[in-house]
């Protein structure tokens, strides 16, 4: 133990506590020498995935049929594949797009790829031979008729108290 000069008080001196700042010192010489070894290595792009977006979807009954909505921007008529069964409906679709800016001193090209996909299960059954689907401002509407029409339920007017 020694005393220091300031005040009273006995301070504990070992070997490590002596040896703090060499210590220090060979810390962060490794970590310099550290983040300079991986520093040195090589950066390479990412490569490009189709990216898979969620697309909201809406689906009505409306007793007679059921009406689904989908949203699909972007995406042109020639792009979508609707696929129907009786008890479901696939929708995919892709996206490409490429856009290229040639000037005096530079060249510009940017490239985008979006899939979407979405299966949506029928509570009920439907004719999928009527099916009728329509693209809207990159909103895809579907009309399916059910094969057994279900009677909308009757409205009741009930007063609040």
């Amino acid at each position: 133990m020694v005393k220091t000069k300031k005040s009273n008080k006995r301070q504990l001196v070992t070997p490590w506590t002596r040896n703090w700042p060499d210590i220090d010192r060979i810390f962060d010489n490794f970590r310099k020498d550290f983040e300079h070894v991986f520093s040195s290595f090589p950066t390479f792009a990412p490569i490009s995935v189709p990216k898979f977006s969620p697309t909201t979807c809406d689906l009505e009954d409306e007793g007679n049929k059921f009406v689904a909505k989908v949203d699909l921007p972007g995406v042109k008529k020639k792009d979508i594949d609707l696929n129907i069964t009786e008890n479901s409906v696939e929708i995919s679709a892709e996206h490409k797009e490429e856009a290229e800016e040639k000037k005096k001193n530079y060249l510009r090209k940017e490239r985008s790829e979006v899939s979407y996909y979405r299966t949506l299960s029928l509570p009920e059954k439907i004719v999928p031979d009527k099916v009728r689907a329509k693209l809207t401002d990159g909103i895809l509407n579907i009309t399916l008729p059910k094969s057994k029409p279900t009677p909308k339920p009757k409205k009741k007017s009930v007063t609040i108290q």
